[in-house]
C-alpha cells in the first residue's frame, strides 16, 4: 500500500480544510528572525497533530495531539496575530467526534479555556472586531452540534447492527419454523404412506385378495395426494391450517388405521385466532401421528376447552402408552418448542390403558395483540 497522506475513508475533507492554514501561513511570511522559524516549527507540529488525529490514535495520543494544537493555538493568537484564535475550529471539529462523554467534557474544558485565555490577554484588540468574537463563540459552541451529530451518527450504527442480528435471528426461525412444519403437516403423512406401504408389500407376499390389496394402494395413493397438498400449501404459505380441516383430516388418516374417533368441544374452536387455531392443528396432528404410529390403539378422543385463562388440548387413546423414561421424539420436540413460544404446556398422563397428551395454550390476545 502507498503512502497516505490521510485516511481514504475520509475523502478529499482533509485536504479541503488544510485551505485555513493559509491564514497563519500569511502571518508568519511577514515575519523574520527567530520568531519566524518558532512560528514554521509550530504550524508543522499543529499540521502534524491534525494529521494524527485523522488516522483515530489510542485516547491518550489523541488527547495529546489535541493538547498541542490547544498550546500552538494561545502562543499564536498571544505572540503573531489575534485572529488565529480561529484555528480553534480544527479542535472544535476533533473534539466533537470524541464518543466518550468524560473524554469529550475535559477536552471542551480546555478547549474553553484555550480559546478565553487569548481573548483576556488580547482583549483591548479583539474588542474592536465584534466579527472575531462572535466566531469564537460559534467556534466554542460547535463541538457541541458535531457531537450530537456523531452520537446520532453511533446510534444509527448500532441500529443496522441490531436490525442485521434480528434479521439473522428471523431467518434462523423461519428456518426452525419451516421445519417444524414441515415434520408436523408432512411427518405423519409420510409415516402412514410407510405403513400402508409396508401392510402392501405383507399382503403382497401372502398373496392376499387383490381387491384389498388394490384398496390399500388406492388409500396411499390418495395419502400422497394430500401430502402434495400439504407440500404446496407451505410452499405459497396460502392459508393456515384450521382445526376443523385438520380433525377432518385426521379423521380419514385414523379410519383407515381402524382406529375411531370422537371429539368433543369443537364448536368452542369458532372465534379463535388464526395463530391460535394453527398452534392447536399442528399439535392435534402430532398427537394423531404418535397414535398412529406407537400406540396400537382403537380409539382416540381429541377433547378441546377453554376458559379465562387459556385452551386446553387433550388426546387420548387406548393403547399401549410408553415408558416414562422413553425421550421425545422430533414431533413432540417440536410440539414442545411451539408451546414454549406462548409460555404453553405439555404434559403426558399414563394410565392402565393408553396415554393422555395434555396441551395447555395460555389465551395471547392481550399480550400480543391478537397475533
Amino acid at each position: 500500500m502507498g503512502y497516505k497522506l490521510f485516511p481514504v475513508k475520509y475523502g478529499f475533507l482533509p485536504y479541503v480544510f488544510l485551505v485555513y492554514l493559509m491564514f497563519p501561513i500569511i502571518v508568519l511570511i511577514n515575519e523574520t528572525g527567530v520568531k519566524a522559524v518558532i512560528g514554521w516549527m509550530l504550524l508543522f507540529l499543529f499540521f502534524l497533530s491534525y494529521r494524527k488525529l485523522f488516522f483515530d490514535p489510542p485516547m491518550s495520543s489523541y488527547m495529546g495531539w489535541l493538547i498541542l494544537q490547544f498550546i500552538i493555538i494561545i502562543i499564536f493568537t498571544y505572540f503573531y496575530q489575534p485572529s488565529l484564535v480561529l484555528l480553534g475550529f480544527y479542535c472544535a471539529n476533533f473534539i466533537g467526534w470524541l464518543r466518550n462523554s468524560k473524554m469529550f467534557t475535559i477536552s471542551m474544558i480546555l478547549f474553553v479555556f484555550s480559546s478565553i485565555l487569548p481573548v483576556i490577554l488580547q482583549y483591548e484588540m479583539l474588542s474592536e472586531s465584534t466579527y472575531l468574537v462572535v466566531m469564537v463563540v460559534v467556534m466554542i459552541i460547535s463541538p457541541f452540534g458535531i457531537h450530537s451529530m456523531s452520537t446520532k451518527m453511533e446510534l444509527e450504527e448500532k441500529l443496522n447492527e441490531a436490525n442485521e442480528q434480528i434479521e439473522v435471528l428471523i431467518k434462523r426461525e423461519e428456518r426452525m419454523r419451516i421445519a417444524r412444519d414441515l415434520h408436523d403437516t408432512l411427518g405423519h403423512t409420510l409415516s402412514y404412506i410407510t405403513l400402508k406401504s409396508q401392510l402392501v408389500a405383507k399382503m403382497t407376499k401372502h398373496q392376499a385378495d387383490p381387491q384389498i390389496v388394490t384398496k390399500e394402494v388406492n388409500e396411499i395413493e390418495r395419502t400422497s395426494r394430500i401430502a402434495l397438498k400439504q407440500v404446496r400449501e407451505l410452499v405459497t404459505d396460502m392459508r393456515v391450517l384450521t382445526i376443523a380441516e385438520t380433525i377432518s383430516d385426521c379423521k380419514g388418516i385414523l379410519n383407515s388405521a381402524n382406529i375411531t374417533l370422537e371429539v368433543t368441544g369443537l364448536n368452542r374452536c369458532e372465534n379463535m385466532t388464526s395463530m391460535m387455531q394453527n398452534m392447536i392443528s399442528m399439535c392435534i396432528k402430532e398427537g394423531i401421528t404418535n397414535i398412529v404410529k406407537h400406540s396400537r390403539a382403537t380409539h382416540c378422543v381429541i377433547g378441546l376447552s377453554q376458559n379465562n385463562l387459556g385452551i386446553e388440548i387433550t388426546i387420548s387413546d387406548n393403547g399401549i402408552g410408553f415408558n416414562r423414561d422413553t425421550k421425545l421424539g422430533n414431533g413432540l420436540k417440536g410440539m414442545s418448542e411451539r408451546l414454549e413460544l406462548v409460555e404453553g404446556s405439555l404434559n403426558f398422563f399414563h394410565y392402565e390403558t393408553g396415554l393422555s397428551v395434555n396441551v395447555f395454550i395460555p389465551i395471547v390476545e392481550r399480550k400480543f395483540g391478537g397475533t
